[in-house]
């Protein structure tokens, strides 16, 4: 086998989960060498709804799978747009790290004791719609950047804390600043959250019997149905979608929340099924929240 050449964006949390998959595959025997890819989502400044969603992060990787520049790229599952280029699959959704959102305050600040007008920073929909649902008195102020640059925002922006995703954090060596890990049950996690993928072309057989070896079925059971909803539902960067799917014996559970920006509506569903059938289970739940017309709130902008 050849040496396998692996894409990965420059930041502290992309080599990091880069790593966790190279080595895995030097475990099995490969030799593995990092290509550092710097993609238009980090080149343009701005929210991630506004510039162009989430093809900015996966593009230039997908175009230098199909150039064949390299042979794999590690994403954070979250990150991924459900229509992927022609040509290339998702080979393995390896390992899935705790996927709640967690707060990370300023000193002395705990997030069941925020003040009311307390700014929490997030640059996501789905957090800014569960705040101002579940705690209307708080202000979201919507923050960009690494998972550095956001801690670096509570104190240049004078917040009382952010809110990112536990994962992260952990795979930073940063276990020390959860303190607040949010409810999964009332803060529904994003389709994806905490999960890696492994993205391959199609055609290269080599590549795909190694990276098969990689893939978790729990982790990937979770991943596909949650990915399948959001495939059905046709959301996008603007959307406050939440998904997140849990197993629970040989049985997968899947649960889902739709809002309007603003957080004061709200559709929620839930659906369980074979574990063996997930993209079944997450059609079937998008297809129900649609007939009760989550379009409606999909489709409001703030």
């Amino acid at each position: 086998m050849r040496e396998l050449r692996l894409g990965t964006r420059g930041s502290q949390l992309a080599l990091a989960q880069a790593e966790i998959v190279a080595r895995k595959l030097r475990a099995l025997g490969h030799e593995v060498e990092l290509v550092k890819l710097t993609t238009a989502g980090d080149r343009i400044p701005g929210s991630l709804a506004d510039v162009g969603g989430k093809s900015l992060w996966v593009a230039e990787f997908e175009q230098a799978l199909l150039d064949g520049t390299i042979d794999l790229a590690v994403h954070s599952a979250k990150d991924m747009p459900t229509r992927l280029a022609q040509g290339l699959t998702i080979g393995a959704y390896p390992e899935r790290e705790d996927p709640r959102d967690v707060f990370v305050g300023a000193e002395g600040q705990r997030f069941a004791s925020l003040p009311p007008g307390a700014r929490i920073g997030t640059g996501s929909a789905r957090r800014i719609a569960l705040v101002r649902a579940l705690r209307p008195e708080l202000e979201p102020v919507e923050i960009r950047g690494n998972v550095p640059t956001r801690l670096a925002r509570i104190a240049e922006l004078e917040l009382h804390g952010v809110i990112l995703a536990s994962a992260g954090l952990i795979r930073l060596g940063m276990e020390d600043r959860i303190l607040d890990p949010l409810d999964p049950d009332r803060y529904v996690p994003a389709g994806g959250q905490g999960a890696l993928a492994v993205q391959i072309r199609l055609d290269d057989e080599d590549v795909h019997q190694v990276v098969s070896e990689l893939d978790d079925p729990d982790v990937s059971g979770q991943v596909r149905a949650e990915r399948s909803f959001l495939f059905e539902i046709e959301g996008d960067c603007r959307s406050a979608i939440a998904v997140h799917a849990s197993i629970h014996g040989i049985r997968l559970r899947l649960r889902a929340l739709v809002m309007s920006p603003d957080g004061r509506d709200r559709m929620e569903g839930s659906a369980e099924g074979e574990l063996g059938s997930p993209e079944l289970l997450g059609m079937t739940l998008g297809r129900e929240l649609l007939q009760r017309g989550a379009n409606r709130l999909i489709e409001a902008r703030p």
